[in-house]
């Protein structure tokens, strides 16, 4: 590996001493080969964390508009890219004659008005955040981690990067105030995890775009010399800096930044974090498909990242229609984590760091459910098998921690559950987790060699409901 000297090392230093890694131990020392760093196992504090806050903050949320179009994420369709619903991909979506977004711009604010004349409107405005609100609301939502965009594709930086963007003017380079820094104190007071994300297979600061087509995803993919040095010295300036407990790469990375070295360097800093499978090489602690779900348990660690509308960054054209429902969300938390997933749950705040109202209802009614139910999330594993199906028709989904949580998505269709898992035996136990986590027992018999469970006449909470089961047999 490329041995880095002076501040990283006394950094990497001090990181081993506070993440609890004892020199006697002799922590490992990774390499930049895929077989080093294969030997990274996934951290057991981001296995059972299950659920974190992705943020998307930057230029975009200044103008904060796309189309409110292709609700199913079909990104191969031949007309998505011009009528992109990703708010943040406004840059590379207004410069694409006959979009919305580009009649959008020139209505607003005129067909020769340089995106990058919203840094200073953002500056401004972000003086009115409050990192401390947010750490709370996140808290309060259960989130156990949080992911910040510290660069998007549009090459402005949250926080005040040393390395110099060649392309672009001073004043335009980056935020202002330190926004990764100081979220990252807030979040870690609140007891969470802080995790960053980097664009560094887009930049259209480098290779300008825009992508017009399918084809032109590949074409924009700056691969410089310049280019190369540019990201690798940003990411390890973010490693060095915030040491994020999540190194969130998005796209690609460029073939001149050394991948390798940037994985390898980054688990030698923090060994107990993660990174994502984006690095365009074959490691990774885990996979992140967007807007999609899986079918079955996957062995491999994985995260669906999704918005909670179906924009990432701030898109004022979407409401109630376009945001996913309290009972959806809660029961893809449910689904997702009973096949070894974590969910990245996505905010879009305004450009003052105003997180929309309707978000702001759905992080409530998450924690609400997740401060009653949370026992059967966090902290647990999949099961030997995720859904299944009771003989009434209701729904299940299954974590394991000792004993199985057998979690009901929506009202039960009866007063009785019977379930075609589990074998009939005297000593099976079945508990409902009730208000503030309490458990209530239920009543249980055998109908023919299967269980049968009477529910309570009024059903604790709403949207989906946890059932403990103890001593059962298959």
């Amino acid at each position: 590996m490329v041995r880095r000297s002076g501040i990283f090392g006394l950094v990497a230093g001090a990181l081993l001493t506070v993440y609890g890694v004892c020199a006697a131990q002799a922590p490992v020392r990774y390499e930049a080969t895929i077989e080093s760093l294969d030997r990274h196992e996934v951290p057991a504090w981001y296995a059972h964390a299950k659920l974190g806050i992705f943020i998307h903050w930057g230029l975009y949320s200044v103008p904060g508009w796309a189309p409110i179009t292709h609700p199913d994420h079909d990104f191969s369709s031949n007309d998505y890219i011009k009528y992109d619903p990703y708010a943040e991909w406004y840059l590379n979506t207004m410069r694409i004659d006959g979009s919305p977004t580009q009649a959008y711009h020139r209505e607003h604010y005129g067909a020769d008005y340089d995106y990058y004349n919203f840094a200073p409107i953002f500056n401004r405005e972000s003086r009115k955040w409050k990192p401390e609100e947010w750490a709370k609301v996140f808290r309060q939502a259960g989130a156990r981690y949080v992911v910040l965009t510290s660069k998007h594709h549009e090459g402005f930086t949250l926080w005040p990067s040393a390395i110099a963007n060649p392309t672009l003017p001073k004043d335009r380079q980056h935020a202002e105030r330190d926004i990764v820094g100081e979220l990252t104190d807030a979040v870690r007071k609140q007891g969470m995890h802080m995790g960053l994300y980097y664009s560094g297979g887009y930049d259209w600061t480098f290779v300008h775009g825009p992508i017009r087509t399918n084809a032109d995803y590949r074409k924009v993919e700056p691969q410089s010399e310049e280019y190369g040095k540019y990201a690798n010295a940003q990411v390890h300036e973010l490693i060095e800096r915030y040491h994020p407990s999540i190194l969130w790469n998005d796209i690609n990375w460029p073939k001149t930044g050394n991948a390798l070295e940037v994985e390898a360097d980054y688990y030698n800093a923090v060994p107990d974090g993660a990174i994502d499978d984006r690095f365009g090489i074959k490691h990774s602690d885990f996979t992140t498909p967007e807007y999609s779900k899986l079918d079955k348990i996957s062995k491999k660690k994985w995260e669906e990242c999704r918005g909670l509308g179906r924009s990432f960054g701030y898109n004022r054209a979407e409401g109630e229609a376009e945001t996913i429902a309290p009972g959806d969300l809660i029961a893809l938390l449910v689904d997702v984590v009973s096949k070894n997933g974590n969910l990245l749950l996505d905010v879009g705040p305004e450009a003052d760091g105003t997180i929309p109202p309707v978000q702001m209802e759905r992080l409530k009614a998450l924690g609400d459910w997740l401060k009653q139910n949370g026992a059967a999330i966090y902290d647990t594993e999949p099961w030997d098998h995720a859904e299944g199906k009771t003989v009434e028709g209701d729904d299940l989904r299954f974590t394991y921690q000792g004993h199985i949580n057998a979690i009901v998505l929506g009202t039960p269709e009866a007063r009785t559950m019977t379930f075609t898992e589990f074998a009939w035996t005297p000593n099976i136990k079945v508990y409902l987790i009730g208000a503030r986590g309490h458990l209530k027992g239920l009543k249980i018999k055998a109908v023919g060699d299967k269980l049968q469970v009477a529910l309570p006449e009024k059903l604790p909470g709403k949207y989906a409901y946890v059932l403990e089961i103890h001593n059962y047999l298959r």
